[in-house]
């Protein structure tokens, strides 16, 4: 079947006339004078090869072939005129889908607060979340299987072609089985940790955190030796009940709440790793624009830990950084192949976790 040659000006001036059945109204609506309608709908007529209106002295009809055309003519307009509000919202950022990718400890603190932010700002926005650990994100990033991600511990020296904001500050907690002498205390000393066998997240998964955590032992005069491995902290949790061994944590870990299992606060408590929000430094799709910025406007403290409010609200994007060397990443902005990372100040501490 040929596709139909119809321009819309002559379906809009054939739908009008049908509506009103009378020429000088409908020329008014159209804004147009008589003479031009006339010929729309003239030429519309020759397209179709029978007439669509009668006309008599005072009067005017739509013809059987005129009635069977007016459903197919208001359909067109109306499909046409939702469609392009639909390509104004996705091109808006009110619209459309966006791929976020999230480790999974990131649920019990950032995630809730920044989905219902998001929900709330741009609720015509489906959100497609991917679970994975900061090593897949990166590379999920770089194929762009996800659009953002937010990750723990962002490659020292950043990743050509991404950029990079730290959103939230979490302290560290212990993780111990809840009968070791240490979960008697309210705090656990990190040198006191020294040979219990560690239960740890493969390096692989996330080189950043893996290795924050060893250098945060050795600061502690010690390194630690690791005994298992597991991808979730779930099961590094569970594990650690079983008796396993003792782990270090993020603090939004104990909300886990797991039976056989103590979280405990350590000292000193200054030893902190990074939630990081990345996205590709070249992207201009304004569904990350608003994503990045909702990252601010909602704010991510959640008792575990620090927010940096490391996004700035500009319109344009998002800035990524304050230390030496840092600058503006404007969403799309940004150089390829290059990288950005940091923080923002001025934004208010979360209140301290419980103990």
């Amino acid at each position: 079947m040929d596709r139909p040659k119809v321009p819309l000006a002559q379906l809009h001036a054939f739908v009008v006339l049908a509506e009103e059945l009378h020429f000088g109204h409908a020329a008014d609506r159209l804004g147009i004078a008589q003479p031009p309608l006339s010929q729309q709908i003239r030429r519309l007529e020759d397209k179709v090869g029978h007439a669509l209106f009668s006309r008599a002295p005072g009067r005017v009809e739509l013809t059987p072939a005129g009635r069977e055309l007016l459903p197919a003519a208001r359909t067109a307009l109306a499909e046409l005129a939702g469609g392009l509000a639909a390509a104004r919202a996705v091109g808006d950022g009110r619209a459309g889908r966006v791929r976020l990718g999230f480790a999974a400890s990131l649920a019990l603190t950032v995630l809730p607060a920044l989905l219902g932010a998001y929900r709330e700002r741009v609720p015509r926005v489906r959100v497609e979340l991917h679970e994975m650990t900061t090593a897949p994100q990166l590379a999920a990033l770089r194929e762009r299987r996800i659009d953002v991600g937010l990750l723990r511990e962002p490659p020292e020296g950043g990743e050509p072609g991404l950029a990079f904001a730290t959103v939230l500050r979490e302290p560290f907690v212990a993780v111990l089985p809840a009968a070791h002498p240490l979960a008697a205390g309210r705090t656990v000393r990190l040198a006191d940790l020294a040979g219990s066998p560690f239960v740890l997240l493969p390096r692989e998964q996330g080189p950043g955190l893996y290795d924050r955590i060893v250098d945060v032992c050795r600061a502690a005069g010690f390194t630690p030796e690791v005994g298992q491995h597991a991808v979730e902290w779930q099961t590094v949790c569970a594990l650690v009940g079983a008796g396993l061994g003792v782990s270090l944590a993020p603090a939004g870990i104990r909300r886990l709440r797991l039976r056989g299992v103590a979280f405990r606060g350590v000292t000193p408590g200054d030893a902190r790793t990074d939630v990081a929000v990345a996205w590709r430094a070249d992207d201009r799709n304004p569904l990350v624009t608003n994503l990045l910025n909702t990252l601010t406007a909602s704010g991510t403290g959640t008792g575990a830990g620090t927010s940096t409010g490391a996004l700035a609200e500009t319109g344009a994007g998002a800035v990524a950084g304050t230390g030496a060397g840092a600058r503006a990443a404007p969403v799309g902005g940004a150089a390829p192949g290059s990288s950005v990372s940091g923080a923002c100040p001025g934004a208010p501490a979360a209140p301290a976790a419980p103990p």
